[in-house]
């Protein structure tokens, strides 16, 4: 099972730094949401078509969607990027928002895979949510810090 650790950094630079500390972005002093099995690229782009309304292959090739930023064979664990649409629809999103927005998101074949109910899907989707209003608010971007 993939550990993904969502987390804010000032840059791309700092975000790959998290990778010379072996246990991840908890332990960099950074802000981090650890998930398992929330894949960056695929899931992460059907919550953004859910949440900006748009098509998935629309989300899926915008900038920084899922953006590799390092080198997965240079230690196993590796930096991807998400974009600025979803940290903004995330860190504006209303908790009836984010109630709306799981159950379409919980029943996709990424979520559905996992067993997540919608209302743990919920709780995600708060998680993420607070990432992203704490990286508005810092003018930090989101990443996600992924090892299998």
């Amino acid at each position: 099972m993939p550990l993904c650790d969502y987390f804010s950094a000032a840059d791309d630079e700092a975000a790959v730094a998290v990778l010379r500390v072996p246990e991840g972005p908890g332990r960099s002093g950074l802000d981090v949401v650890s998930l398992k099995n929330i894949d960056p690229v695929v899931a992460i782009a059907r919550l953004e078509a859910i949440m900006t309304g748009c098509s998935f292959a629309e989300a899926g090739g915008r900038p920084r969607s899922g953006q590799l930023l390092s080198d997965p064979e240079e230690g196993g664990a590796f930096v991807v990027s998400l974009t600025d649409t979803l940290a903004a629809a995330l860190a504006s999103a209303s908790q009836d928002d984010l109630d709306r927005f799981a159950e379409p998101w919980s029943k996709t074949d990424e979520l559905r895979q996992t067993g997540i109910s919608v209302e743990s899907t919920t709780g995600v989707l708060q998680a993420l949510a607070g990432l992203a209003q704490r990286a508005h608010t810092s003018g930090r971007r989101l990443y996600c810090w992924w090892a299998l």
